[in-house]
């Protein structure tokens, strides 16, 4: 069975609009799914005055969105930023997002940028603040309340040369990594209701209404046994990513497949990009993954060097463990050791990255990870000597994350594919104006049809260059860009 017949990859055929009964239900705006894009998209419709429907699959509002650690990467001068002392402009965010993006898209990410500090005070009003604090040290995501923290390479090399680095990573303040966007969902749903939005949950699409000049123009929907239609002017759908359909990941993200643990829930089966394929939606960079297996915390971890099967350095330390994980993963066998001596080798807290054994000697290190004899011994003499200085010219990894790594006994952490626990998740989808407009191979826009959140390709899509918080930042920013713009449609269709 090949990709095009697999049944994860069939594309749901179209209603013809012609077809649709005289009395079927009739919306301003559907929005197809209550995860943070479709919640955002539907609220923002709604208080545009257009009468809206939000389909949900599951039972609860929520979607894969509940289940994130709660960073929203925004900037430009938050509340948060000015209380802790730290100076950001949307410019200089624009310009680390384009530099550290490898196919950026510059209307999107200057758009975003310079309705940062607005999207943070919408986000806000929704009913919660964020702590006026900051956590300094490494983490995938703060120990505590902290409202800010660097989740991205701002301050690794090439990146802060070109701009002055500035934390973005807005977490709710609840402790650790729990329940955080939970909060955030739950008041959604809170003003969604106030604002008169239908919800029917346990209700999912299953088809898109299309006219003779091929514009959406309603969906199709099954809750249970019960199916039916809705007409609408415009359709925001935000149904999730691909990353629990295994036929989709085989043809589009095969490293997804293997040896991975995959971030998403139940109903990240692509089905939303499979509906905007229906009615010709093109689709961006779907090859493109986020995979990563954390070594830290502890911070102490980063000051030590990760080398390869040849003994070989190949990335900064310093990193963002998800541009870490991407060059691990380009090396040969997708193996590589994390060497620590004795004074910056504490007990992880994290153990996603096992510890492979200790030895007493450079030696007798390389020999037990089967490296090619004196390599390793030539890459940590010269680590070991330029970080003396504070000087890494070999990757240029900041002077703060710099120690000798000379007091021994070394453990060797592994962060081999297959042994330490990677997880990833998808970050391509349907191709996008910077309303949500759905648009076609050759640029036109389908009229009516609008994305949001994991099923679009926004500024998200390289695992590279990927700041933790941009998918729930991003997702929340252009979801109620899709929802003001779809209710407009409806207002325009109805004078």
């Amino acid at each position: 069975m090949n990709a095009q017949t697999s049944p994860g990859m069939a594309v749901p055929p179209v209603v013809p609009a012609a077809e649709l009964p005289g009395d079927a239900e009739r919306f301003d705006v559907v929005v197809v799914g209550f995860g943070i894009a479709g919640g955002c998209a539907a609220l923002e419709a709604a208080r545009s005055g257009a009468r809206v429907l939000l389909l949900e699959r599951a039972a609860v509002h929520g979607g894969t969105s509940s289940m994130s650690g709660g960073h929203f990467y925004l900037g430009g001068g938050t509340a948060v930023q000015k209380a802790t002392g730290h100076d950001d402009t949307a410019e200089a965010m624009a310009r680390y997002l384009m530099a550290s993006t490898k196919d950026p898209d510059e209307e999107k990410i200057r758009t975003y940028c310079e309705g940062s500090v607005e999207h943070f005070d919408w986000l806000e009003a929704l009913g919660f603040a964020f702590e006026r604090s900051y956590f300094p040290g490494k983490a995938v995501i703060q120990p505590g309340t902290e409202g800010l923290m660097f989740t991205g390479n701002e301050k690794v090399w090439p990146f802060r040369d070109g701009t002055a680095p500035a934390p973005r990573g807005h977490k709710v303040p609840v402790p650790g990594d729990t329940e955080g966007t939970k909060i955030v969902m739950d008041l959604l749903r809170d003003r969604v209701e106030e604002a008169g939005v239908e919800v029917r949950y346990e209700t999912g699409a299953t088809n898109l209404v299309v006219d003779g000049s091929g514009a959406v123009t309603g969906v199709a929907w099954r809750r249970f046994e019960e199916t039916g239609v809705v007409a609408a002017a415009g359709v925001v759908v935000a149904a999730g990513g691909f990353v629990m359909n295994a036929d989709m990941v085989a043809a589009y993200t095969p490293a997804l497949g293997e040896k991975l643990f995959t971030l998403g829930g139940t109903y990240d089966d692509g089905l939303g990009i499979r509906l905007g394929q229906s009615a010709g939606a093109a689709l961006e960079h779907m090859d493109e993954p986020f995979i990563t297996a954390p070594f830290y915390p502890p911070s102490s971890l980063v000051k030590g060097l990760i080398v390869n099967n040849r003994g070989e350095r190949f990335v900064a330390e310093d990193s963002y463990h998800a541009r870490t994980s991407y060059f691990v993963l380009q090396q040969p066998g997708a193996a590589a050791y994390l060497i620590a001596d004795s004074d910056h080798m504490e007990e992880q807290r994290m153990p996603l990255v096992p510890l492979k054994d200790g030895y007493e000697t450079i030696e007798e290190m390389e020999a037990g990870l089967g490296l090619p004899p004196g390599s390793l011994a030539a890459t940590m003499a010269r680590y070991n000597e330029h970080a003396a200085r504070g000087e890494d010219p070999d990757f240029h990894k900041h002077p703060d994350w710099l120690a000798p790594q000379t007091n021994g006994p070394w453990g060797v952490y592994d962060l081999t594919l297959g042994t330490a626990l990677y997880a990833g998740f998808t970050l391509g989808g349907m191709a996008t104006t910077v309303d949500g407009e759905v648009r076609r191979a050759d640029g036109s826009v389908i009229g009516g049809l609008y994305a949001a959140g994991a099923c679009a390709s926004n500024i998200a899509q390289d695992g590279a260059g990927y700041c933790s918080g941009t998918q729930l930042g991003e997702g929340s920013f252009f979801g109620r860009r899709a929802g003001v713009a779809a209710a407009a449609r409806a207002r325009a269709a109805a004078r």
